[in-house]
């Protein structure tokens, strides 16, 4: 256990903290080359399922180098298809909130706008809301 975990809870999951990045891109596999080579990052296939009637398809989950391609996972690239449709091409980054519904009514209530969810995704849910200045930022629930 590290000092982040708690004893009835294991890790501790802290509110406003950045827990994931995503860029979401047409050409994705230039992109993810592109990154690779600029920044060293090792590319780990992260397999997607494809909208009904559409083929299944790959992401990418991108690792620090150790080599064996396990090294820390710092975040994806991924395809502008399916769910990802409409996503900027920005590199996004995901803040955990307590209360997904709550954060984005209130995201409304203050200038912003829902861009994107919410939706179910693996243990979680995620939505993705503009700033009234236009920036966009993922909300996470776990």
């Amino acid at each position: 256990m590290t000092s982040s975990d708690t004893p009835d809870t294991g890790p501790k999951k802290t509110i406003g903290e950045i827990v994931w990045r995503d860029l979401t891109v047409p050409n994705v596999t230039k992109i993810r080359d592109f990154y690779a080579d600029v920044v060293g990052w090792e590319v780990v296939n992260h397999p997607m399922p494809g909208a009904e009637g559409e083929d299944d398809y790959v992401d990418y989950v991108m690792h620090t180098p150790d080599g064996s391609g396990e090294g820390v996972a710092v975040g994806g690239i991924c395809h502008a298809r399916g769910s990802n449709v409409g996503l900027p091409a920005s590199w996004l980054v995901y803040v955990r909130v307590a209360n997904l519904d709550a954060s984005v009514a209130r995201a409304s209530a203050k200038g912003g706008a829902l861009v994107y969810g919410p939706r179910k995704m693996g243990t979680g849910r995620l939505a993705v809301v503009r700033d009234p200045a236009g920036a966009v930022l993922g909300l996470w629930a776990d």
